[in-house]
């Protein structure tokens, strides 16, 4: 019976995955941007095998982007443009003109994600681009990698091409995703930190998830390095 909780609590985690990307059409999670910055835990960084299903993407040379959270943790992505080029190049644009510094991780699911990027801290807006969504279900195979534990994907409305700016981090194995998402890169060091997003008080949001963070989770800032 508790498997079967689990699962069903899983498929409707994913549904509301597709309210959560772009513009105008994003999940209604609520988040007080006027709270001080949440106490999470940002104990050191640890290494993380990059291999994904059997493919090894841990000498892929794709570029490596830095989070600095504004309580001093970060945390490493390595970006796999193999797998979803637009993506990447979309990703790298948005970090390197600044767009996410300052803005936060304003949906948190235990067992399933951790989501950020949004333009309003809200989940409703995102860059003023859409991209093309880089996954089988859009005619796009070349995407093979797996939404296993650190993948990073990016977060979309029903729209497939609705992509822009808000993106998730898996805390689980979430391949029921797979071909549904466009995943382009891995959390290579301080997955830790991440982790410690869990630990931030949250409350319900409108879709009754216990979701969103009472104080926001503030990205101070990201970098390619």
């Amino acid at each position: 019976m508790k498997k079967l909780f689990k699962i069903l609590a899983l498929a409707i985690a994913v549904a509301l995955v597709f309210c959560s990307c772009s513009n105008k059409t994003f999940s209604t999670s609520k988040n007080d941007d006027s709270s001080p910055a949440g106490n999470y835990s940002s104990a050191g960084e640890n290494n993380i095998d990059a291999d994904n299903s059997g493919d090894s993407v841990s000498d892929s040379n794709g570029s490596l982007v830095k989070f600095t959270m504004e309580n001093g943790g970060s945390f490493v992505v390595e970006l796999y443009p193999q797998y979803a080029p637009e993506t990447v190049n979309n990703f790298k644009k948005l970090v390197s003109a600044g767009f996410y510094d300052g803005l936060t991780f304003h949906r948190v699911v235990d067992g399933f994600m951790a989501q950020g990027g949004s333009s309003d801290g809200l989940g409703y807006e995102g860059s003023s681009e859409t991209i093309t969504g880089e996954f089988a279900l859009n005619g796009f195979s070349q995407n093979t990698l797996s939404h296993t534990r650190g993948v990073i994907s990016m977060a979309r409305s029903s729209e497939y091409d609705s992509a822009s700016s808000q993106f998730f981090i898996c805390y689980d194995d979430a391949s029921f995703l797979d071909g549904s998402y466009a995943a382009f890169g891995k959390v290579i060091e301080g997955m830790e930190v991440v982790d410690g997003f869990l630990e931030v008080e949250r409350r319900y949001n409108s879709s009754g998830e216990l979701a969103s963070p009472v104080d926001p989770i503030i990205i101070e800032k990201a970098e390619v390095i």
